[in-house]
């Protein structure tokens, strides 16, 4: 089987050999569930890779609603990333600590953002420094910049538009949290959410698309996708807990050339939060042969 790997995606030996390149951003966008019992901050500050800014999730993110990590508005983003010394055109590349996990949500939030020199690190901090490669403590300054928006917002899935989708069954849905979760017989992490899925979702659990912080290769990844019943002819909206692996269901997608997919912002957190929502449980339905 070819070993093609993801145009989205970076090795180390890539990236270390670019540190330095003034065009280059290099961000920390780790995240960490409670159960993973991991700091971000901490280990950002600890050791990272040389010239890598901190962007925090919950940070740059709208804060007019009670959902974690929502999209935040062209401009605010603007903003916030402009003092980072982040601009529209610039080379950026972002990896978390597992590799794989939370970095490919911040490559799609660029991406809708605007920007297109995006990609994710393979194997994360963790794959390097395993690799023994070079790390640093210092918080790097850079100069404000201007980042000049363009926001898609076709890319973006809000609470309405999902209602309709899974009432009209137009797209198809995939969903990144656990077997266990999606089928209801685990709970949510999250308190007073409801177990179970959207109906006529698919299980794509976020797991399954990486081998140790590595992303799979492409034949691998179409391999995975179709095996889980989605057809790579029509559009998806990926979903997920609230927002954040959904988008490595989209970097597999986006990988294999797939470009008519939607990212269902509020996710699991929105649906699974509310009462007036359909939601099922239960393993999805066997794929039709």
């Amino acid at each position: 089987m070819s070993e093609e790997k993801s145009r989205f995606v970076v090795s180390a030996d890539l990236l270390q050999a670019e540190l330095g390149k003034p065009d280059l951003r290099v961000l920390d966008a780790s995240f960490y569930l409670p159960a993973q019992k991991r700091d971000a901050d901490a280990e950002y500050a600890a050791g990272h890779v040389p010239g890598a800014i901190r962007f925090d999730q919950d940070e740059i993110a709208d804060h007019s609603v009670l959902l974690p990590h929502t999209i935040p508005s062209p401009e605010f983003f603007a903003t916030e990333v402009g003092k980072l010394g982040i601009g529209e055109n610039d080379h950026i590349v972002v990896y978390d600590g597992i590799g794989m996990f939370a970095s490919p949500r911040v490559w799609w939030l660029f991406r809708v953002m605007g920007a297109r020199n995006v990609y994710v690190l393979d194997g994360g901090l963790d794959g390097w420094k395993a690799e023994g490669r070079p790390l640093e403590a210092t918080v790097p300054r850079h100069e404000p910049k201007v980042f000049k928006p363009t926001y898609d917002a076709s890319r973006v899935v809000n609470l309405d538009a999902m209602r309709d989708i899974v009432a009209s069954g137009a797209l198809q849905i995939a969903d990144a949290r656990s077997a266990g979760r999606f089928a209801a017989v685990e709970p949510e992490p999250r308190a007073g959410m409801r177990s179970g899925h959207m109906p006529g979702a698919r299980n794509l659990p976020s797991g399954v698309f990486a081998t140790q912080g590595r992303f799979k290769s492409l034949p691998e990844l179409k391999q995975t996708i179709e095996e889980a019943g989605v057809d790579l002819s029509k559009p998806v909206v990926t979903s997920c807990g609230s927002g954040i692996t959904a988008a490595i269901i989209t970097l597999a997608l986006e990988s294999l050339g797939h470009t008519d997919n939607k990212l269902y912002d509020g996710s699991w957190s929105e649906w699974g939060g509310r009462d007036d929502t359909p939601v099922v449980t239960g393993p999805p339905e066997p794929v039709k042969a």
